[in-house]
């Protein structure tokens, strides 16, 4: 009897190892995790993005994101950013910004957003190295729409499903980890 029971727990183990290799999520307890590789992956499908501001006068560019999780509740998102004037976004990178956020999910997008994001530190060498008004009110108008409109990582319809009946407690953000705290 104890050998069957240590045969299933085997293959238990084997199965959550299996699936985390493959970039699902783990199911824990009542907890579900998702680690900084799962994270990536995702942003590097969306990115590189074009964007016009000032109705299509400046044309920014979003390219290579790295992201990180330090720990402290907080993740770090680096970006380089490509600007030019009217016509279309310039994929050479430029300069690059820093974000740091918090996580919220939002089930209507089945996904974790920003929450309350904010630029830690902008290089820009052709506007000086530092930040002028411009360029800091285009890039917070579009760091306001990315958090409220687009996740960072959504979940898939599996996962969601596991979770569809819970209530999200919190999104803790640890080193190397995001934990979904489930009530």
């Amino acid at each position: 009897m104890r050998r069957i029971a240590l045969v299933f727990m085997l293959l238990f183990v084997g199965l959550l190892v299996g699936c985390s290799s493959l970039g699902s999520s783990v199911l824990l307890g009542r907890d579900i995790h998702f680690t900084e590789p799962q994270l990536q992956a995702q942003l590097d499908h969306k990115f590189p993005r074009d964007y016009r501001k000032l109705g299509g006068l400046i044309s920014i560019s979003l390219l290579n994101p790295r992201l990180s999780l330090p720990g402290g509740g907080r993740l770090h998102l680096e970006f380089d950013i490509g600007m030019t004037g009217m016509g279309g976004g310039n994929r050479n990178p430029s300069g690059h910004f820093i974000v740091e956020s918090g996580l919220r999910f939002d089930a209507g997008t089945h996904g974790l957003h920003l929450d309350n994001p904010e630029i830690v530190n902008v290089n820009v060498p052709a506007l000086g190295g530092v930040m002028n008004g411009t360029a800091r009110t285009m890039l917070n108008s579009w760091l306001l729409d990315y958090a409220r409109e687009e996740p960072v990582y959504r979940l898939d319809d599996s996962t969601f499903g596991r979770i569809a009946s819970k209530r999200i407690e919190r999104v803790d953000i640890d080193t190397g980890v995001i934990t979904l705290k489930l009530d």
